[in-house]
């Protein structure tokens, strides 16, 4: 079955590289370079984009085949082949490349939940700041109702 073992093969090189933008997406987020994170954002969507169709195709062959779609039927399709066999390699291929793919996506994740926890404390403090009444106003002027100053030698 080449056919089927392109389809996969070719799915797997797509994960493959799905896998390569999570990890620089990784990367970016732990050095806090937001700024490129739309780019990657991007290059991922256009990625998935392309696995789409593969999957499909996969999934075709595998019924006209008599197997199911999802996972089980599918490994239980393919113990009836020889473990050497293309298919059964790039499908082997393609489950470490998608489990690693839903790994780095879990730690991102994470990664991006701290980021946000980290900017919304830096924006409660600066909101706190801008709210208190004990500072000089934008005319040099004590806020209102301030009966502290803050003595400053400029």
């Amino acid at each position: 079955m080449p056919a089927l073992a392109d389809i996969i093969a070719a799915e797997a090189d797509v994960v493959s590289a799905f896998v390569v933008l999570l990890k620089e997406e990784q990367e970016v987020l732990k050095a806090g370079s937001a700024d490129a994170l739309p780019g990657i954002v991007e290059r991922k969507t256009a990625t998935a984009l392309k696995l789409s169709p593969l999957t499909a195709a996969r999934n075709a062959e595998f019924s006209r085949a008599g197997a199911a779609t999802n996972r089980v039927g599918i490994e239980a399709w393919l113990t009836k082949l020889p473990p050497d066999d293309a298919v059964c390699r790039n499908w082997q291929r393609l489950q470490i490349l998608a489990e690693e793919a839903r790994e780095l996506n879990r730690v991102n994740g994470q990664l991006i939940q701290l980021r946000m926890q980290t900017n919304n404390q830096a924006l409660e403090a600066l909101l706190a700041a801008a709210n208190r009444q004990d500072l000089y106003g934008a005319d040099g002027q004590a806020a209102t109702g301030s009966t502290r100053r803050i003595i400053d030698s400029a």
